[in-house]
């Protein structure tokens, strides 16, 4: 299977620029999509969903900084902000409506390029990072279903990693009986009733709390369940 392509916004009313940015990226191995103002870029954001977006401060109707100012917070995560204006307080405004980098025209394709990459590190480090919910010393991968105590392994049974997986995503909230006995009879490891919820909940306290009785993690809610405490707190 090939490789997926990180897939790049291109948003300038420069034609010239906006031709010249989408062969050079597409040369260094990316898929572009190019617009020439925010109006067309907001066709294009409906849909595809892009790794980075290079915006254009200064373009005919909308401007970058507006256009910009309309996005969620994970979008301006993904944005390279490009202007003419290389003042510091131009650079602190791109900044401050959330865009992840500034970079002043004239400029070197090159660092464009490192900056790009840059952007798209960062991104794939906090998709890492919200995969893993830690509590403690231990930290569970929600992706790999595997739970450590520092650098140590901590063996789960398939029930267990079903009981934890559904906390953990969940973490702060707590979770019914009930919801936990769907879980595992639909996982089909096991029957899943009550009973069996607290027979795993019983397990795992063994494995990750000081104390069976007094748990610092994995609480009982009463007449609500269970709830993973990660000590960021609770809602």
């Amino acid at each position: 299977m090939a490789e997926q392509k990180s897939h790049i916004l291109v948003v300038d009313d420069d034609d010239r620029l906006r031709a010249l940015l989408q062969k050079f990226l597409h040369e260094q191995g990316f898929l572009v999509t190019v617009a020439q103002d925010a109006a067309e870029a907001r066709r294009k954001l409906e849909w595809f969903v892009f790794d980075t977006i290079i915006l254009d401060v200064m373009m005919p109707g909308e401007t970058g900084f507006e256009l910009l100012e309309s996005f969620g917070d994970v979008q301006k995560s993904k944005v390279l902000m490009l202007s003419a204006m290389g003042e510091a307080e131009d650079r602190i405004k791109g900044l401050e409506h959330g865009a992840e980098d500034y970079l002043v025209k004239p400029f070197e394709p090159k660092e464009l390029v490192l900056r790009v990459k840059n952007i798209m590190r960062r991104q794939s480090l906090r998709r890492e990072k919200e995969r893993l919910v830690t509590f403690g010393q231990f930290r569970f991968d929600l992706t790999t279903s595997q739970l450590k105590r520092g650098d140590e392994n901590v063996y789960l049974t398939s029930s267990e990693v079903i009981i934890l997986k559904l906390l953990a995503e969940n973490a702060g909230k707590p979770v019914s009986r009930d919801e936990l006995s769907a879980v595992m009879s639909g996982s089909g490891v096991s029957t899943g009733n009550e009973r069996t919820v607290d027979v795993q909940i019983t397990r795992l306290r063994k494995k990750i709390e000081d104390s069976e009785g007094k748990p610092l993690y994995l609480q009982t809610v009463r007449g609500a369940g269970y709830v993973l405490y990660t000590g960021k707190g609770m809602t």
